[in-house]
């Protein structure tokens, strides 16, 4: 069974072991996928490596990167008291929503979503059309969305809210967290914006502030998943763009 003090500890020593910026520049500045995959296995990047190797297809990096996504937020619940288990679980779902309101609106399943556990159920059906909503399983909760596939996200954030223990939105720091999170998504959405890299580091600095206030608060979790999600995104990026782009310059 966690506690908040042990988890706090966890989430503490995880927190200061993150990538830095300068870890961030020395897998930035190589060029080929066998490098950057040989820099990122010895340094911070090491928890995301696992499965993944300089002929990796960009596939292969993806499903990779949602197992070990997956695999810390299971991590991070074990941490946590019984009542915020649920809800810290559920967050590994996010990892899915992009390729659940594809499917819903009928999208073309790709090959490897038929290849993958998960989502192979969801591909049944013909090349284009409407698709099975989850029957069952880790999923189920998205099926509400199925109808209106632009609503995935809230019906994600609906279910999120279902398993948190009563009160917990209630003018706390947790609180504070959904309104910044729900903020910039409204920012990164706006059709105007150019930089999404400056919104990402503006959001990545306003969550450090708020995990440095959250001592014994279960919102520390969440900070920290958020955070680790941005950091999966960005190794994601660097990964991927080596491996389907080989010859690109790095300044492009």
């Amino acid at each position: 069974m966690g506690s908040l003090e042990f988890a706090q500890a966890r989430l503490s020593a995880r927190f200061g072991a993150r990538p830095d910026a300068l870890a961030w520049r020395r897998i930035e500045h190589l060029r080929d996928l066998h490098a950057l995959v040989d820099a990122a296995r010895t340094s911070a990047f090491h928890v995301w490596m696992a499965g993944i190797g300089p002929m990796s297809p960009p596939h292969e990096i993806d499903r990779q990167m949602r197992a070990h996504w997956r695999h810390q937020v299971a991590e991070v619940a074990s941490w946590m008291p019984e009542p915020w288990q649920s809800a810290v679980s559920w967050c590994a779902v996010l990892a899915d929503l992009a390729v659940c309101a594809h499917l819903a609106r009928g999208g073309r399943p790709a090959a490897w979503m038929a290849d993958d556990d998960i989502y192979c159920d969801l591909c049944e059906g013909g090349a284009a059309g409407s698709r099975p909503a989850p029957p069952g399983g880790t999923l189920a909760p998205l099926a509400t969305a199925w109808a209106e596939s632009h609503r995935m996200g809230r019906a994600w954030l609906r279910e999120w809210e279902r398993r948190l223990p009563r009160g917990a939105l209630d003018g706390t720091l947790l609180r504070e967290v959904v309104r910044g999170i729900a903020a910039h998504l409204v920012d990164f959405r706006n059709p105007a914006t150019r930089d999404g890299e400056t919104l990402r580091r503006a959001l990545a600095a306003r969550l450090t502030l708020l995990f440095r206030r959250a001592m014994l608060d279960p919102a520390a979790a969440f900070i920290y998943l958020a955070l680790l999600a941005q950091d999966g995104e960005r190794l994601r990026g660097e990964l991927v763009r080596r491996a389907a782009l080989p010859g690109l310059s790095l300044a492009a």
